[in-house]
């Protein structure tokens, strides 16, 4: 070893100091090395000189030149020259590093010297190993990312990878429920079989199932048909509108958020609040709303059997399925006592969905009900399970000049915000009361919310249902399509109402009616258990 060489050399003079050493090192991750040494003495002159070679295992070779004598001079010369190689075989990366050591005159032990050297040597290996391991890594990285799919993609997978990438930039939730969505992707391509279309259509459903959100789903072309009509105002089936249960108590099953007036449904006496536990004698223990949907839906005129419970009472109900017209408004006038001038008008507009038709049919009902020279409107959303989410803040802007109508926010925070400005306000001064119950759901919500935390509105009734989350539908190029959960709402005074509900200002009476004709009934007859004046019903 160098320094046993330099110690032996030294041993024989009573100097042990010396004058410099310097340490010169390149290294690349193809590279060529040399260090170069040397000690001079700095209180003598040098007086002889001798040589000793060596050839190291390592393949390093060592010269080195020492003179000790009677003056203590002393001379150590040392040329170590190091070759290393290590290259990529995918030539994909170059390190290169350099470092250059000076190590100035100091007066130091050869014993801590030698130390010192091992130290640094033992120093520089661990450093040289990690560089390696980093290297290693990296074309591990590489060849992960060679080894992705090359091969040509069906049309099948096509499709699958429309569906993947509306859910990888519309979902709300960028963890994707705690998996790693690219992997997911590659894992289904590699996997999944998709030679025909319903292989394709089951790997979609397959790949929605893992977000474990039961309001993000896929929609067969006739489904998705299917869904457009039933926004545009027309629907076969029974006339009703089901969710989930909220409370954790109570018979397991599908919740009755609302009845359509008219339909069958409603006429065989099914309610908001009465449970579906089995349709056509399948239970609905484990049945998402949707395939329920489906199964409540069919031609007109062919029957469907319902079991349902109404409170402790179980009915089995034998419907006949019809086209259900989903007029969205009803509206009339209510007159109360008085004479003359002194006599006072109330407009009623009940709103039973969120279609297509539904912002134009409010401002036609108000208008209609202005020229009856009425001067307080009540809007009852009671059993109004929701619809088109820009229909709902359409509406609320008729109500409100200006104002928050709701935050959309995501796993961020606040995403983005709708307010009204005022352009599209036709009813903003007249005194306003808002019906809900716990049917009124979705956009209901967001129009109640908005009329209630921006003051312009009082809420009568009793909690919403608290469906707080925001579903977005998109169409894939075959026709089918997904409906996505997006997003969820906050009301203008930041509360998330989903699974909560809208908490309304004071109760109805439990003998309220829920039609037009029965709530003007209560006004008229001052004697009526369900009488309410006008000052209860629109001061706060």
């Amino acid at each position: 070893m160098a320094m046993e060489f330099l110690s032996r050399c030294a041993s024989s003079s009573s100097s042990p100091c010396f004058a410099f050493f310097n340490v010169h090192l390149q290294h690349t991750i193809s590279c060529r090395a040399t260090v170069k040494s040397q000690v001079l003495a700095w209180n003598s002159p040098v007086v002889g000189f001798g040589r000793s070679t060596s050839l190291g295992t390592d393949g390093r070779g060592r010269i080195w030149g020492c003179s000790c004598g009677t003056n203590r001079g002393l001379l150590l010369r040392k040329l170590w020259r190091y070759h290393s190689s290590l290259s990529s075989a995918s030539g994909m990366s170059s390190v290169c590093y350099r470092y250059v050591f000076k190590w100035k005159k100091y007066a130091v032990n050869f014993r801590r010297v030698r130390n010192a050297m091992e130290k640094f040597r033992h120093r520089f290996s661990v450093q040289l190993a990690r560089v390696m391991v980093c290297v290693m890594l990296v074309m591990s990285v590489s060849s992960t990312f060679e080894d992705s799919p090359s091969w040509a993609l069906t049309e099948e997978n096509l499709l699958f990878l429309e569906a993947w990438r509306t859910i990888d930039r519309a979902y709300i939730d960028k963890n994707f429920n705690g998996q790693s969505w690219f992997r997911y992707r590659e894992n289904a391509l590699r996997n999944e079989p998709m030679n025909t279309r319903e292989e394709t259509y089951t790997a979609i459903k397959k790949m929605l199932a893992t977000l474990d959100d039961p309001f993000t789903r896929f929609l067969e072309p006739e489904k998705f048909k299917s869904l457009q009509s039933g926004t545009q105002g027309a629907l076969t089936g029974v006339g009703l509108s089901i969710g989930y249960r909220t409370a954790v108590d109570g018979p397991a099953g599908l919740v009755v958020v609302s009845a359509a007036p008219g339909g069958p449904a409603e006429r065989a006496g099914i309610t908001s609040g009465d449970v579906i536990l089995a349709i056509d004698d399948i239970t609905t223990e484990s049945m998402g709303i949707y395939d329920a949907a489906e199964r409540l839906q069919g031609p007109k005129g062919s029957s469907v059997q319902l079991t349902v419970q109404s409170g402790p009472s179980v009915k089995h109900l034998d419907l006949v399925r019809e086209k259900v017209a989903i007029n969205p408004v009803k509206s009339r006038i209510c007159e109360l006592p008085g004479s003359g001038d002194n006599s006072s008008k109330i407009g009623y507009i009940k709103l039973t969905s969120f279609n297509q038709k539904a912002s134009g049919a409010v401002k036609e009902a108000i208008d209609s009900l202005r020229s009856n020279r009425v001067n307080a409107f009540v809007l009852d959303l009671r059993d109004n399970s929701g619809g088109l989410f820009p229909e709902g803040v359409e509406i609320a802007k008729i109500w409100l000049d200006k104002g928050v109508i709701v935050y959309i926010c995501d796993s961020s925070g606040v995403r983005d915000i709708y307010d009204s400005d005022g352009s599209s306000t036709i009813a903003a001064s007249e005194p306003l009361a808002v019906l809900v119950n716990k049917g009124t759901a979705s956009a209901s919500e967001i129009l109640a919310g908005a009329l209630k935390d921006n003051k312009r509105a009082v809420l009568f009734g009793e909690p919403t249902y608290g469906k707080g989350k925001i579903q977005s539908v998109f169409k894939l190029s075959d026709g089918s399509g997904l409906a996505v959960t997006v997003a969820r709402y906050e009301t203008p005074a930041h509360i998330n109402i989903d699974k909560v509900g809208v908490i309304p200002d004071r109760p109805l009476p439990a003998s309220f009616p829920k039609d037009g004709d029965g709530f003007c009934s209560c006004f008229e007859d001052p004697a009526s258990a369900c009488n309410v004046n006008r000052v209860q019903l629109f001061s706060r």
